[in-house]
């Protein structure tokens, strides 16, 4: 039986919201770390799919130097062809101005920060990982966040928000104690608050794989304690070590609104030392875990199933989400049949989607005639 949300509107702390916000980035996290070598027209194909799974926002590459990521070399051709689906809205990740420079001039095709209401500060806990990832020091981040607030205060802008980078450890510096966490984000807000601008938002953006569901719940109970303001939670953690699912339930426990997920888990990094194997939360999994909790997404579990098996297909090899390869929970005429042959691989697995063509030939367990013979 689906659990009712609870009738509150999104963003209330501790209590399961109504809706959330899932942007899908296959089309940045999941190919950042794929073959170079995969065709535009392929990635054309999975981000058409990806538009027609009810998504309301999807991140279509990053404008990224093609020497540090060669596999967003093609952005500008990927930006410049693609046919956008009503309703969603279609970002990408930047940098710095030059990629931000890029990315504007497909406005409104593609929005980058103009739709963006609370502009924010990140900085990584992990100084090894700002100074491999962004070719910056944690120190130099926190020196450029003077003039962040001063062109948000000159702008007029009310509102702020802060983004902690790797918040619950790093493969090179190891864990950081809750302290640490509330450390910089005390550093960050107060830039904010010396300047007028209140901070309502924070997103735990982490790339390392260091997140536990009971650190993410410490962590917004505390942050959520000193600063009751915040209202509105991000999460974008990767799963590594398989505990992402987990901790995105119990973030959406405490009311988080905004989840980056990925189709199939597809992601990774390669400047944290696991590749292909910090990979993402499935979108799949994720909408369904939704779902059944009886919190909105928009999604279409369905057709993101689709997408999930193009998106195989665009990579050349399996993908790590569990809903994509066994399907929904079958509920009325989608219930399997009791005298269904044996399933033992993927593909006859895939019956749900295939139909029952998939497993002819296999053995039968139990038939009707066969318990007719023996009663």
């Amino acid at each position: 039986m689906t659990q009712e949300a609870s009738p509150t509107t999104p963003g209330v702390f501790g209590r399961l919201p109504a809706a959330v916000t899932i942007t899908d980035d296959t089309m940045r996290e999941g190919l950042q770390i794929e073959s170079a070598d995969i065709p535009v027209d392929a990635k054309l194909r999975l981000l058409d799919a990806l538009g027609e799974t009810g998504a309301k926002v999807i991140s279509i590459g990053s404008f990224a130097h093609p020497k540090w990521t060669p596999q967003m070399a093609c952005i500008d051709e990927i930006a410049q062809r693609f046919v956008p689906k009503p309703g969603v809205v279609y970002t990408a990740a930047v940098f710095n101005k030059r990629g931000f420079d890029r990315a504007d001039a497909y406005y409104p095709k593609l929005d980058v920060r103009r739709r963006q209401r609370r502009p924010s500060l990140h900085v990584e806990m992990s100084d090894a990982f700002a100074r491999r990832n962004y070719n910056r020091s944690q120190a130099q981040q926190i020196a450029a966040m003077d003039a962040t607030v001063a062109a948000a205060r000159e702008r007029g802008v009310t509102e702020g928000a802060v983004a902690l980078g790797n918040p619950f450890g790093c493969n090179f510096e190891g864990p950081y104690t809750l302290a640490q966490r509330l450390d910089l984000l005390a550093l960050m807000i107060g830039k904010w608050e010396s300047a007028g601008i209140s901070v309502t938002r924070v997103s735990f953006l982490e790339a390392m794989g260091w997140n536990l569901p009971h650190l993410v719940r410490e962590t917004m109970i505390a942050i959520h304690d000193r600063w009751p303001g915040i209202t509105t939670w991000h999460m974008h953690l990767h799963n590594q070590r398989g505990a992402s699912l987990a901790s995105y339930y119990e973030a959406l426990q405490l009311g988080a609104t905004e989840f980056d997920t990925s189709i199939g888990g597809m992601g990774g990094c390669p400047y944290c030392g696991n590749g292909r194997a910090a990979g993402h939360v499935p979108t799949e999994d994720f909408v369904d875990l939704c779902h059944e909790m009886g919190v909105e997404t928009g999604y279409d579990l369905d057709k993101l199933i689709e997408a999930a098996a193009i998106a195989e297909e665009v990579v050349g090899h399996p993908l790590w989400g569990h809903v994509s390869k066994a399907g929904p929970r079958p509920r009325g005429d989608r219930l399997y049949p009791i005298d269904m042959p044996f399933v033992e691989t993927l593909e006859e697995a895939a019956h749900f989607r295939k139909g029952a063509e998939v497993y002819k030939g296999q053995l039968s367990p139990w038939r009707e005639d066969d318990a007719l013979l023996r009663g």
